[in-house]
């Protein structure tokens, strides 16, 4: 009996990790006037073997249509300029009605409730309304009878740290913590994952470029825990880790809802740098971090093409991991 019950825990734990290694999602911005249709979007990502999308901006109707039946995880967007209005328990019911339980073929695995929030930038006017938006929106899949299948979460991201070296330090800087606090111990509280957006690219990689692109010949980074961390992804994740188990937040996951790295608009920002940081990161996010190792991160690249009306610096346009004819700009790359 207890053999069998030893078998039956493998295999439910083979099972566990067989999801989250289905693969390396793909974010789907459409900010560009020369991109494909959705039905041919999803038919590229169908045919490059690519498992999860990330949607962001509403009308999703045609794309929702265009993955009935394909088995893709979905990753859904609630926009920064939505959330006053989701504090209203009866517009989070509409939208999950109108966009989650009018595609019951559509596998919809996360609701992201804002994207980049953060009391010191340029979203910080939406603030007071995220926790209570993905309160409602959980209310909303729970009383739709979807509260087992989806998860509600935000994406943060690294801006909120202020101590991220050494990893096992990091902590959300201070006046961000009524902000970001009241959110993780709810998502512990309701089991559900935290989501973030994680750069490398951003965090001054021509300091030490094998570092930020995996290429590290050996340990880059000496935790004072005894943890080695050779590649500045790891090392981003895991302060994000210690930040919130400063909060109660020690067992949220988090599954990293962007990443990326341009191939033009800056001096790291080229075609090579981007197709070696995009190789390795698919490789790498198999075997986990230092501080959670053995376990796959669940991992969304950013984006799908390069968007010519992307706002902000040259380097936004720059991300696509296809041109919008539908070519690969890497070359064939293994998602799955």
């Amino acid at each position: 009996m207890a053999s069998k019950l030893l078998l039956l825990g493998l295999l439910i734990n083979l099972l566990i990790v067989k999801d989250v290694e289905s693969g390396v999602g793909v974010c789907y911005g459409r900010n560009g006037d020369n991109l494909p249709s959705e039905r041919d979007v999803v038919s590229l990502y169908r045919r490059n073997g690519i498992s999860k999308i990330r949607l962001y901006d509403p009308p999703f109707q045609a794309t929702l249509d265009a993955l009935k039946g394909t088995n893709i995880e979905v990753m859904i967007g609630v926009r920064n300029d939505q959330l006053q209005s989701f504090n209203d328990p009866n517009v989070a019911n509409t939208w999950v009605r109108d966009n989650i339980q009018r595609y019951p073929d559509v596998r919809f695995k996360y609701i992201a409730v804002g994207n980049e929030v953060d009391p010191n930038n340029e979203n910080s006017q939406y603030v007071r309304f995220v926790l209570p938006a993905m309160r409602n929106v959980l209310n909303a899949v729970r009383n739709a009878g979807l509260g087992n299948r989806i998860k509600v979460s935000t994406a943060t991201y690294s801006g909120l740290l202020g101590t991220s070296y050494p990893p096992s330090h990091g902590a959300f800087r201070d006046n961000v913590r009524g902000f970001i606090e009241p959110i993780v111990r709810f998502l512990a509280q309701n089991n559900q994952p935290m989501l973030a957006n994680i750069y490398p690219y951003f965090s001054d990689p021509g300091r030490n470029l094998p570092y930020a692109l995996f290429t590290a010949p050996g340990t880059v980074v000496n935790d004072d825990n005894g943890r080695k961390y050779s590649n500045l992804f790891d090392a981003i994740l895991d302060a994000h880790y210690a930040a919130q188990a400063r909060f109660g937040g020690a067992n949220v996951e988090i599954v990293v809802s962007e990443t990326g790295w341009p191939s033009s608009g800056g001096p790291v920002a080229t075609t090579q740098n981007a197709r070696t940081y995009t190789r390795n990161l698919i490789a790498h996010v198999r075997g986990g971090t230092p501080m959670k190792p053995g376990r796959p991160i669940e991992t969304y690249l950013f984006a799908m093409f390069d968007e010519n009306k992307k706002g902000g610096n040259e380097e936004e346009k720059h991300f696509g991991l296809f041109f919008p004819n539908q070519q690969p700009k890497y070359g064939q790359l293994s998602f799955s």
